[in-house]
């Protein structure tokens, strides 16, 4: 499995006002985009969440996002590592991602930028 990169997730209570600092300290602009009524900045290596308290509770327990060459390789990887897949691979907006429990209890989600749903 081929790793491109992580994503540090940061859940923050005023999207609006944190997207500027991000920007200038990432040296980019923001993509925003909206999931299961959670608002969303990517910006460089830090995706920005806001919203219900209840969604922003169960974000929270995923500790990074981690960006692969292939969700389904590294849904592969991870099983036969001892991963447990809790959700996908599924299509998103932007590619394809899961959400996994590595054996010592850490939740990761790892995505790709391949179109499409798993098994394309």
């Amino acid at each position: 499995m081929e790793i491109l990169g992580a994503t540090l997730r940061v859940c923050v209570d005023d999207l609006e006002a944190s997207v500027p600092f991000y920007e200038r300290l990432a040296g980019g602009r923001a993509l925003r985009f909206e999931r299961g009524g959670v608002s969303v900045a990517a910006i460089g290596c830090f995706l920005l969440m806001s919203g219900p308290e209840a969604e922003l509770d169960v974000l929270r327990k995923v500790a990074a996002t981690i960006a692969v060459k292939d969700v389904d390789e590294a849904h592969r990887v991870l099983t036969d590592s001892g991963a447990h897949v809790l959700a996908g691979p599924l299509a998103t907006p932007v590619g394809r991602n899961l959400i996994a429990m590595h054996p010592d209890g850490a939740v990761y989600e790892y995505v790709d930028r391949r179109g499409g749903t798993s098994g394309d």
